[in-house]
């Protein structure tokens, strides 16, 4: 029975992850197909696709009722996204702070993350009305981002370089299979179908993860919060830390800070905003609370290493980062 709890438990992660990126490729192209621009399927279609997993598990544990796994992996895998993944990433080569980062990113950051702090200890929960102030903050952010985007793009920046990032993430067809689905790519009919499976796909593999989740937990005697804040907080975090390692070792480090800090916002006000509509997310304050606080202080450590040296994540930032997670991981299991 363990055996295969751990078996759908991969193959949630599996599906997840491939449905998440079948998701961006039928929506990407369908956008393109109406004549969408580039710049707003990067900011729309491209990024909310990044955090699909861990919204398809929170929402799936809340309707679960599991809002430890809920909330655990929201704050989890802000954890491992900083002190993990650009942990490890600036151990490979030194990642650089975008200046937006600095003035608009992280600062909303750490709103975020303070806010979700306060709201959660209020009453000791996220209830329904708390998931909506998150909301409305994320939209406010994202009308932000979209108001500098257009503006770039009025100088001629942004639809360029949104476009090449959109070119470079497309994959390279191998092989007869490769081909036909290049081939296909360009129907609508099979665009449609792709977003469709790949939406399933993340859905499905998110319920299956989540149960699987709940029953290995329950096998080893382990609270649904830590099992959150691990296995699935770093499963779901996967293919930010693939990519992230991928791009440090090539050393097409431009973007990689940017896009850990829009998914740690992304996780906080849309996915933790939209889980507590389906149920209250608790807050305890030996819990969930201490674990927002570790989330809040990761953010606090990026900022504060980006000040230094040239706004650059160098090795000694790496180590340090690395060096909080094993110790927080530690707290986890012997407190």
């Amino acid at each position: 029975m363990l055996a295969l709890r751990i078996f759908l438990l991969i193959l949630g992660f599996a599906l997840l992850v491939k449905g998440a990126d079948w998701f961006v490729d039928g929506s990407a192209g369908i956008a393109r197909r109406c004549r969408v621009s580039p710049l707003v399927i990067g900011l729309t279609v491209v990024a909310f696709g990044t955090s699909a997993p861990e919204l398809a598990v929170s929402i799936a544990s809340a309707i679960g009722k599991s809002t430890d796994i809920a909330i655990g992996n929201v704050v989890g895998s802000n954890v491992c996204n900083v002190l993990l993944i650009l942990g490890v990433s600036a151990l490979m080569h030194n990642l650089p702070v975008q200046k937006n980062s600095l003035v608009l990113d992280l600062p909303v950051l750490l709103l975020a993350s303070v806010l979700l702090i306060a709201l959660g200890a209020w009453g000791q929960a996220l209830e329904w009305w708390d998931g909506l102030i998150l909301i409305a903050v994320f939209a406010g952010y994202m009308a932000v981002l979209f108001r500098l985007a257009f503006r770039q793009k009025e100088r001629g920046a942004g639809e360029n370089a949104f476009a090449a990032e959109l070119t470079e993430n497309e994959p390279v067809a191998r092989g007869k299979i490769g081909a036909w689905i290049s081939e296909k790519k360009e129907k609508l009919w099979f665009l449609i179908a792709l977003a469709l499976v790949g939406l399933a796909m993340v859905v499905g593999g998110g319920t299956l993860l989540v149960n699987s989740a709940k029953a290995i937990a329950s096998y080893f005697g382990v609270s649904e919060r830590v099992i959150g804040l691990t296995v699935v907080a770093i499963g779901t975090s996967l293919p930010e830390l693939v990519t992230s390692v991928v791009a440090a070792k090539k050393g097409e480090t431009d973007i990689a800070v940017g896009n850990v800090i829009g998914s740690n916002i992304f996780n906080i006000l849309l996915v933790a905003g939209a889980s507590s509509l389906f149920c209250p997310l608790a807050f305890t304050t030996g819990g969930n609370l201490v674990d927002a606080c570790v989330a809040l202080a990761a953010a606090v450590l990026l900022y504060a290493l980006a000040l230094f040296k040239g706004h650059k994540l160098g090795k000694v930032g790496g180590a340090v980062m690395l060096a909080a997670f094993v110790g927080y991981y530690i707290y986890l299991f012997l407190a």
